[in-house]
């Protein structure tokens, strides 16, 4: 199941105001019609003299969203590799430099964001964490250099004086945190325990699952907080069950497999829910059945409905000595991270400093409006090299920045776990 959402308003980047609206399961268009003139031959498409652009990454390799690297760097990869392929039409090559964010226990970017930013990118991808995203943002965007996350969710982006140069494939936890608490209302559970993890992401989604949740007549009755770096949960577990809540929500990162055995026979499993920083696939790591009837949400298209693309993805990841992918979240975000940008490029003449491609990305990603709609590079590319707008519409959904760099429209994933403690679309 995925619920489709849609900001109602754009924000200019200097007044910043909040989300204007939401409008819940579906938008539609009005499209109208009249008399046209006739058309003229389109222009052929013409290469950019050969050039390079570098990006880099700051995905996590190690830290408590480790197991969200894989796919988010395997989705960077493909794409690279599809611009790079089409090199010969376009003038465009990209060389991409492989970073590791970690995370604000380990601090792995405070030696890898100075790093990366040496080799002069044009962009870094990352990070997927919001709270590590935060910790070096000002580095990058104060380098002129674009910072474009697949994976950040918190609010504080929306706000955040960042020069033009921030950007994020992935919705604002506004969005997840309206469809989780509503859910979790919908299934009929009255109050509601969570543990929340103490940074910009886990307070920020704890906010609008609340605010949501008891819009819809539950009530919250706890909410402990950790830091990143905690390896003991057992007073925030003892102060949620003490509450005898119907439901407890997860808004964790990878520490959820702590946390979880402390959970098993004290509540149903299917009175458990979880977010896009812990849904992942458990599999053996817990007894048969642990996790049935629990529920996740997870920004972006149904798994489901994108798998010709984590098809090709696997294949691809192979084929180029990754091991296999188990998880597939945010690969799409990733995917379409590095296509918008090559597409700016493109669109800037082929510039490659970050204020020129940041100037174009609204424009590709159809949030300026009159663009010609397009879903793959080679097409997009085609319309502006032919002195047209392309209007990429991506794997992981529409996108359409608005002028803070934040996605207008997006899916939220629904998801359910089975018996063999992995999940599928709700």
């Amino acid at each position: 199941m995925s619920i489709s959402t849609k900001a109602s308003a754009f924000r200019s980047r200097g007044l910043k105001n909040t989300l204007g609206g939401v409008a819940i399961l579906a938008t539609g268009a009005l499209v109208l019609g009249g008399c046209a003139a006739a058309e003229e031959p389109a222009a052929e498409p013409t290469a950019i003299a050969d050039y390079t652009m570098t990006i880099g990454t700051l995905l996590p390799q190690t830290g408590n969203l480790a197991f969200l690297g894989p796919p988010e760097e395997a989705g960077v990869g493909f794409a690279v590799s599809e611009v790079n392929d089409y090199a010969e039409s376009t003038g465009l090559t990209i060389k991409v430099e492989y970073g590791d964010s970690g995370n604000t226990d380990n601090k792995a970017y405070e030696t890898e964001t100075p790093r990366i930013l040496a080799l002069n990118p044009t962009a870094i991808i990352g990070a997927a964490s919001s709270g590590v995203s935060l910790q070096f943002i000002d580095q990058v965007v104060g380098a002129g250099v674009i910072q474009f996350s697949p994976a950040n969710t918190s609010d504080a982006f929306t706000l955040y004086d960042d020069n033009g140069l921030y950007f994020r494939t992935a919705p604002s936890d506004v969005l997840q945190g309206e469809v989780l608490g509503n859910l979790i209302a919908e299934d009929g559970n009255q109050t509601l325990g969570l543990i929340v993890l103490n940074d910009s992401y886990g307070t920020g989604l704890a906010k609008y699952v609340t605010e949501a949740f008891e819009a819809a007549g539950g009530k919250v009755v706890a909410a402990p907080t950790y830091n990143t770096g905690d390896s003991n949960f057992n007073s925030q577990v003892n102060e949620v069950l003490a509450q005898n809540p119907d439901a407890i929500a997860l808004i964790t990162f990878e520490e959820v497999k702590s946390i979880l055995p402390a959970l098993f026979g004290k509540i149903p499993a299917e009175k458990l829910y979880f977010v896009d920083g812990n849904l992942a696939n458990f599999g053996d790591e817990f007894p048969a059945g642990s996790l049935t009837g629990a529920k996740g949400t997870l920004p972006g298209l149904s798994i489901d409905s994108i798998k010709e693309f984590t098809a090709a993805l696997q294949d691809w990841n192979k084929a180029n000595g990754g091991e296999e992918l188990t998880e597939f979240s945010y690969a799409a975000e990733s995917y379409d991270a590095v296509i918008l940008l090559a597409l700016a490029s493109l669109a800037a003449g082929g510039a490659t400093d970050g204020a020129s491609v940041a100037a174009k990305l609204q424009e590709v990603s159809g949030g300026s409006g009159n663009g010609t709609k397009c879903t793959t590079f080679a097409e997009c590319a085609d319309i502006i090299l032919s002195g047209g707008v392309a209007d990429y519409d991506g794997v992981s959904g529409p996108i359409t920045f608005d002028e803070v760099g934040d996605p207008t429209e997006a899916s939220i994933g629904i998801y359910v776990y089975g018996e063999d403690n992995t999940y599928a679309a709700y």
